[in-house]
Order: C-alpha cells, then sequence, then structure tokens
C-alpha cells in the first residue's frame, strides 16, 4: 500500500478500496466536493441564480452536504437556505438540531424550522406510541409527515429546488428494497433525470456518488459535530438490514456498492416513468395527491384517532412502493 498521496505527494491518509487511489486529508476533502460538483453537473440538478433549500437533519450527511454546497455556491453562482425539521424526538432531535443551527449560523445562512407539533398537533413520539396497532414500520410513517414537513419549509423559504443529503449507500438500499417488495414500477422513479411530482418543489441529491463511509469520514476531518445518539426507531425497518448487508459484501468485496449504484441507474433508466401519475388535490389539505386522500391527511387522522383512545385498523399506504423513496 503506497504511503503517499497519489495526487500531491503528501502523506497518505485514506485508500479508496474501490479504486486503489490513495489520498491524504487534504486531497480526500477536495475529491468529495470535486465529486460533489460533477454529480451536479452530470444530471443537471443546480443552476446559477437557484435558491436551494438543503435539508440539514444535523446528521454528519446533511450537515456535510451544507457545507460543501457552500463550498461550491460562490462559483457556481446559486444561493443556500437551510431547512431543517423537528419531528420531536425526546433526547435525540434537540442535539441535531443545535448542529444545524451551529453550521447555518457559521456560514451566514438562512434558517427556516418547521415542527410536526406545528404542522401536525403532535409530535414524531406520540404519533408512534401504538406499534402493536399497525403494520407499517416508524421510519416509514415518519417519511410520509417529513417528506410533507420538507416540502412546506421549502415553501416558506421561497427555494427553486431542495437538496437532500442521500448518499450512495442510500440510494442503493432504496432500490434493493423496492426489488425485494416487488415495487419494480416505483424504481423508475429512482432515475435522476426525472422529475419526481410528487413532490411540489423539485428534488435532487448531490451526495447520490459518494459512499456514507467517505461522507462521514469528510465530516470528521471537517471537523462537523456528529450526533451522540442515534434515533431511537432507526433499527425498526428493513433498511436496517439491507444497510448491514451490504456493508458486509463491500467488505468482502471493494466496490460492489459502486457497481450495484451504476445498475440500479441503468435499471432506473430504463424504467423511467413517460409521465408523473395523474394528481387531483386532497380533499382534505388541498394539497396534491394521487388519491382523494392524501397519505399526509390519512396517518394523521389516524394517529390522532389514537391519541385520543380511539385506534382505527392498522394504517396500509394506498401506495405501498411509496414507502421505499428517496
Amino acid at each position: 500500500m503506497s504511503s503517499v498521496c497519489s495526487k500531491c505527494g503528501g502523506p497518505a491518509f485514506y485508500t479508496r478500496r474501490y479504486s486503489g487511489e490513495v489520498l491524504c486529508q487534504g486531497c480526500f476533502r477536495a475529491s468529495i466536493v470535486e465529486k460533489t460538483g460533477r454529480t451536479i453537473r452530470r444530471y443537471g440538478m443546480l443552476g446559477r441564480g437557484d435558491r436551494v433549500g438543503v435539508a440539514v437533519s444535523g446528521g454528519k450527511d446533511s450537515l456535510s452536504l451544507l457545507e460543501v454546497l457552500w463550498s461550491l455556491s460562490e462559483t457556481k453562482g446559486y444561493k443556500l437556505v437551510a431547512l431543517t425539521v423537528d419531528e420531536g424526538v425526546k433526547g435525540y432531535r434537540e442535539e441535531s438540531i443545535r448542529h444545524a443551527a451551529w453550521l447555518a449560523d457559521r456560514l451566514h445562512l438562512e434558517h427556516e424550522v418547521v415542527s410536526y407539533n406545528e404542522l401536525y398537533g403532535f409530535d414524531l413520539d406520540s404519533a408512534l406510541d401504538w406499534k402493536d396497532a399497525r403494520d407499517i414500520s416508524s421510519c416509514s410513517m415518519c417519511g410520509i409527515f417529513r417528506r410533507r414537513a420538507i416540502d412546506e419549509a421549502g415553501q416558506r423559504a421561497r427555494v427553486d429546488v431542495i437538496a437532500t443529503a442521500h448518499n450512495l449507500d442510500d440510494f442503493v438500499q432504496t432500490f434493493m428494497m423496492n426489488l425485494m417488495h416487488g415495487d419494480v414500477s416505483r424504481i423508475g422513479w429512482l432515475d435522476p433525470l426525472v422529475v419526481d411530482t410528487d413532490f411540489p418543489i423539485r428534488r435532487v441529491k448531490p451526495f447520490m456518488e459518494i459512499y456514507e463511509e467517505e461522507v462521514a469520514l469528510y465530516a470528521h476531518l471537517s471537523e462537523l459535530p456528529f450526533q451522540s445518539t442515534n434515533c431511537p426507531y432507526m433499527h425498526e425497518a428493513l433498511r436496517s438490514e439491507v444497510r448491514d448487508y451490504l456493508n458486509e459484501l463491500e467488505a468482502k468485496h471493494p466496490g460492489m456498492k459502486n457497481v450495484l449504484f451504476n445498475s440500479a441507474v441503468q435499471v432506473s433508466s430504463k424504467l423511467s416513468p413517460l409521465e408523473g401519475p395523474k394528481l387531483v388535490s386532497c380533499s382534505k389539505c388541498g394539497k396534491p395527491s394521487s388519491s382523494g386522500v392524501c397519505s399526509v391527511c390519512r396517518m394523521k387522522e389516524l394517529v390522532q384517532q389514537h391519541t385520543k383512545g380511539s385506534v382505527g385498523p392498522a394504517f396500509h399506504d394506498a401506495n405501498p412502493a411509496s414507502r421505499h423513496t428517496l
């Protein structure tokens, strides 16, 4: 193994096993910014003059994305706004919101924060406190509310596009989960060139070609704060098992995640929908929906019934494929 950086000849710090590239600390950090910039250009994610809302949860991925996009924004000509959702997870979310606020302040960026309590009248802890009466995972249930909350934050901040910190691992996991659940039609929506009309504001994933472990290493070298605790609900979903399996596969066969990613992109491009689903206005909230009542309103109603002591039948998503989205 080389002891010097293959780019500048400095002391080696990190070796990309999947490519054999050896990098020093400075060249590694620069490579993450460069790779992100290439992804943005390749898929036309951001343009000069765009007002970009960056979904910043306060975790390592989203903090890294905000800093990387900030380093690119001056030369690329777009303006950033930090968007944060407070789901209401006691003992966990408070710390991450502090991290998000700290970085937004350090970079002198506008910071829009919305909460589940404000939008829905309850926090996530309350919404999830009925596991035995439902057959949908905590992560899937939270995702229904979180996607709407991010859109609300983006609309308040008047952004043109929302950037999320989904990395290569997230992309491959979602691809695998859709295969496992037979949600083949949903795979087409993973195509980076397709605009998902389920969202009122266009979504992009600038980290989609970067390994999760490399994002974490970037955060460490950039001295970004790390969350000291994990979300207490993270291990209730199939995604956790898929993540562990893919990590084991990568450890035995370096580059396997890259292979799966490239396959997922090729397959999704073949299955790209020619047009989005026909949307109507939700009869309760007026938001665009693929059915008469949107999934947010149906889930909200069910949670409210539970908190009043009257739990209805277990929630079933009318579009189960939507549970495995990015």
